[in-house]
């Protein structure tokens, strides 16, 4: 997809041109400013926006009162979109007051029709519109909206485009990096709106995966996370028939690189081969996102997930014999239409049996244009009563199964410096010495332990021993 690419740097460079002209007329450097709604696509997709813009000779910022302001948006569920109509209401204040501001908005939200006739009718200021298969034609989208005098410019593709992914990238960590494998989802859960907004599956080619791996881990990246909707299909739309589990097989031979993350895994195609992998490798972090959604068959069944209850515990129960060290995470909806408090117990009845390391459990949200959205929806009284119970059945055994390794040593990824600005209480008994500062650092298995050390650990793989556990973290000293 070279010319693809080579096409964008032509409008990079006229960005640059123009950006550099703007700025001196100002006398002062325009700003630019990534907002970021949604998954780690989203946030992989962010550091490509912001990678152009700083190309194209912005300045970036984290304050939303810049000379451009992007939101990057997602819509799998309709309190996303709200949240986002509510900020861009707040960018129309700083317009009013700079005229030559500039705003845009892509990702999930534009894909659907209802949301550019609301822009259209309530929202005239925003100035570029782009879903997620043009997201690489942002330069020359960007240089287009600069060039109009007025108006809103939309350019949303219903089919999926080329995958196009040799343009700048803005990493947030110069130490770990998200990669993209593959694209869309041929799933249809009757709850989602993904297929709709991304479209259907389609793989990246394993070399040019395994070449950019190789190039970030030249750039000192140690720890990768590969991406997908449903990692666990990849590569069936390729020619040779690449499983997973094989790409995986060849990540793990690029040298320099320490750690491989994964997401996201769908219960109905996890194979033996995959468990295999993971568990004779030494650089697979003993992880796994397994979605569950509902413990019911007849809710299973109308989410239309592909599998049982019990296809899904034994997948589970695979995984702890296999691998007894792995940490499974999962999604839990609950008020799914039609669900009943004998189908919440069905899903307590299995957070009990897999006892998940965390759980991120959800209030069902109507989506529109999906099949569930059509379905008889339950009492909200009863929802939130169904959820109490399930959200605290998780913590419950979270915390069990968390607690298990205190006082182990383990090896933490050190990924910032707490600054206390977002501290949990429990981080005031940790004393650091003299030049010392308090580390934020993650296990192979997710979890998250505070420490002292040095600033300039950051990025480095620590020994660290748990002391005390907190819930969903630790407390923790450095290992000598």
């Amino acid at each position: 997809m070279e010319e693809f690419a080579e096409r964008q740097y032509e409008y990079i460079d006229k960005l640059r041109e123009m950006i550099a002209q703007r700025s001196a007329d100002l006398g002062r450097a325009m700003t630019a400013c990534v907002v970021t709604f949604g998954c780690q696509m989203n946030a992989r997709d962010s550091e490509k926006l912001t990678g152009i813009l700083r190309e194209a000779g912005f300045v970036m910022t984290e304050d939303e009162n810049a000379d451009f302001v992007i939101y990057n948006t997602c819509t799998i569920r309709d309190n996303a979109n709200q949240k986002v109509y509510g900020r861009l209401g707040v960018l129309n204040g700083y317009k009013k007051k700079n005229p030559q501001m500039k705003i845009a908005m892509c990702g999930c939200m534009p894909q659907e029709e209802k949301v550019i006739a609301k822009l259209k009718e309530s929202y005239p200021f925003v100035d570029l519109v782009f879903g997620t298969h043009n997201l690489y034609r942002f330069a020359e989208l960007l240089y287009e909206t600069y060039q109009r005098p007025k108006g809103m410019l939309v350019e949303i593709w219903q089919k999926e485009g080329e995958i196009v992914e040799e343009l700048p990238v803005e990493r947030k960590y110069s130490f770990k990096s998200g990669i993209n494998i593959m694209f869309g989802c041929n799933n249809f859960c009757t709850y989602c709106i993904v297929p709709y907004v991304r479209g259907r599956e389609r793989s990246r080619d394993p070399r040019e995966i395994l070449q950019e791996i190789e190039r970030l881990v030249q750039d000192g990246v140690v720890e990768i996370m590969l991406l997908g909707q449903n990692v666990n299909s990849y590569g069936k739309n390729l020619e040779g028939g690449i499983s997973f589990a094989e790409l995986l097989r060849e990540v793990e031979k690029v040298e320099g690189l320490k750690r491989i993350r994964f997401m996201t895994s769908h219960p109905k195609d996890l194979s033996d081969e995959l468990i295999r992998v993971m568990k004779e490798s030494k650089k697979i972090c003993r992880h796994l996102h397994l979605p569950l959604q509902s413990g019911s068959n007849r809710i299973l069944k109308a989410m239309n997930r592909g599998y049982t209850k019990e296809r899904y515990l034994e997948v589970a129960e695979k995984l702890r014999r296999e691998i007894p060290d792995i940490a499974i995470t999962t999604d839990i909806i609950v008020g799914f239409p039609g669900e009943t408090p004998e189908d919440v117990q069905e899903t307590i009845d299995v957070i009990r049996k897999v006892q998940y390391d965390n759980a991120f459990t959800f209030i069902y949200s109507p989506r529109t244009g999906t099949p569930a959205a059509s379905m008889e929806q339950v009492p909200e009284e009863q929802v939130h009563r169904e959820f109490d119970l399930v959200l605290k059945c998780v913590q419950d055994t979270a915390r069990a199964q968390v607690g298990r390794y205190e006082g182990q040593v383990m090896e933490a990824l050190v990924e910032e410096v707490n600054d206390g600005g977002n501290a949990p209480e429990a981080l005031k008994e940790l004393s650091a010495s003299e030049g010392e500062v308090l580390l934020t650092g993650r296990l192979s298995n997710n979890t998250i332990v505070h420490f002292p050390g040095r600033a300039d650990q950051v990025g480095s793989l620590i020994m660290v021993r748990l002391k005390e556990c907190h819930g969903f973290y630790y407390l923790g000293n450095q290992e000598e």
